[in-house]
C-alpha cells in the first residue's frame, strides 16, 4: 500500500484528506467498465454497478471478507483503525490500536494494512507501526487488541512496515515489506535493512527471505494450487506486476514480469497495489485509474475505471460481490 496523493491530479482535488472529493465524484462516474476481450464478460457484467458502503477514513486499505460472519474488514492505516462492516449495521470499529501499540507519539502509515485468514481461521495482521506480522489473539467475533508476534525483524534487523500477504495451505504465510510504514520512508533514520523484501513465514515459525529485488513490493496472491505467486511492484518507472514460480521449498523461482503498467502511470493516478485471485486464476488488480483484470497467463482483460484511486481488493465465498478499499471510502461492486 502507498498513499497516492503526489499523483493524484490537482484539477480533480483528489486529496487523501477527502476534504474535495465532492468535486471529484461529481466530475466523474462512480465506475466505468472498460471491456478488452471477450472473456471480461465472463467476470463483470455489462450491469455491475458500484456503490459506496461507508466514508470518511484516511487510507482504506487490506480489505478482507469474513463469510463466516458476513462480515467485511478493512484498515484505515493512518487512523490505526480495523473497521467493520455489514449489511445490518454498516461501518463500526472493530479494532484499535491495530498496527501501533507503542506509547510514543508518530505519523505516517501507523495502523494495519494488510488482513488475511490463516488455516486455523485466525486474523492475522500487517502491522506497519509494529513492524511486524502477527496474530489476533481473540475470536473473530470478539476482537481485543491483543497480538502474538509471528515476525518482526530478519537476521537481526527491523522490518520496515510488512504490508500485505498471502496464505498456502501448509500454514506458510508470504509477505510483502515495503518502506511505506516509516515516517520518511526510505530515508527514515530507523531503517535497518538496506532492501526491501518479500518473506515467508514457514509453519514451523523460521523465516526466509525469498526476494530483495524488488524496489517496492506491495500487494501478494497466489494463483490456485500455491505453484505461482503474483506481487506488484509500486515504484514510478517500474511499475510491474511480477510473477514467480515456487520450487519444492516453497522458495521463488523462475522470476517475471507479469505485465507492465509503466505506460498507464503517466495518464492516470495510481500503481500496481492489492490484488486478489478468483478461483479460476483470474487477477483483480488495483493499478493507474482502478481495477485491472487478468487472465492467468496474464492477457488483460479489461478495467473497471473509478473516480478515486483503488488500494485493494477481496471477494466474497461466492465470488459474485467485490469489496474494494478507495481512498477514504470502501465500495462494493456486484460483478454478476
Amino acid at each position: 500500500m502507498i498513499t497516492w496523493n503526489k499523483f493524484l491530479p490537482v484539477a480533480l482535488g483528489i486529496l487523501i484528506s477527502g476534504v474535495t472529493e465532492g468535486y471529484a465524484q461529481a466530475a466523474k462516474p462512480l465506475m466505468t467498465i472498460e471491456k478488452l476481450d471477450p472473456q471480461f464478460s465472463t467476470l463483470v457484467s455489462k450491469t455491475a454497478k458500484a456503490e459506496i458502503l461507508a466514508d470518511g477514513f484516511i487510507w482504506s486499505e487490506g480489505p478482507v471478507w469474513i463469510e463466516r460472519y458476513k462480515m467485511f474488514l478493512f484498515s484505515d492505516v493512518k487512523k490505526n483503525v480495523i473497521y467493520k462492516w455489514t449489511k445490518e449495521k454498516g461501518k463500526e470499529i472493530y479494532l484499535s490500536p491495530s498496527g501501533y501499540t507503542g506509547k510514543i507519539p508518530r505519523g505516517g502509515e501507523l495502523g494495519s494494512n494488510g488482513l488475511g485468514l490463516n488455516i486455523k481461521g485466525q486474523l492475522i495482521i500487517c502491522q506497519d507501526g509494529d513492524r511486524a506480522v502477527s496474530i489476533m489473539d481473540a475470536p473473530l467475533d470478539k476482537p481485543k487488541a491483543k497480538f502474538i508476534k509471528l515476525a518482526a525483524g530478519y537476521h537481526g534487523k527491523k522490518f520496515d512496515s510488512p504490508n500485505d500477504l498471502a496464505f498456502l495451505a501448509n500454514g506458510d504465510i508470504y509477505f510483502t515489506d515495503p518502506p511505506y510504514g516509516l515516517e520518511k520512508n526510505v530515508d527514515d533514520p530507523l531503517k535497518e535493512a538496506k532492501y526491501q523484501g518479500v518473506y515467508r513465514i514457514s509453519a514451523n515459525g523460521k523465516i526466509t527471505l525469498l526476494t530483495d529485488t524488488l524496489t517496492r513490493p506491495n500487494g501478494i496472491a497466489f494463483f490456485p494450487g500455491g505453484k505461482t505467486i503474483l506481487i506488484s511492484n509500486s515504484d514510478q518507472g517500474k511499475a510491474y506486476w511480477y510473477a514467480y514460480d515456487l520450487d519444492k521449498n516453497g522458495l521463488f523461482t523462475h522470476g517475471r514480469i507479469f505485465y507492465s503498467a509503466n505506460a498507464a502511470t503517466k495518464k492516470a493516478a495510481g500503481m500496481p497495489d492489492g490484488m486478489k485471485i478468483d478461483k479460476k486464476g483470474n487477477v483483480f488488480a488495483s493499478g493507474p485509474g482502478g481495477l485491472w483484470i487478468f487472465n492467468r497467463n496474464g492477457k488483460l482483460l479489461g478495467k473497471m475505471i473509478f473516480n478515486d484511486v483503488v488500494s485493494n481488493c477481496s471477494l466474497s465465498a461466492d465470488e459474485k460481490n467485490l469489496y474494494l478499499t478507495s481512498n477514504h471510502r470502501v465500495l462494493k461492486v456486484d460483478l454478476r
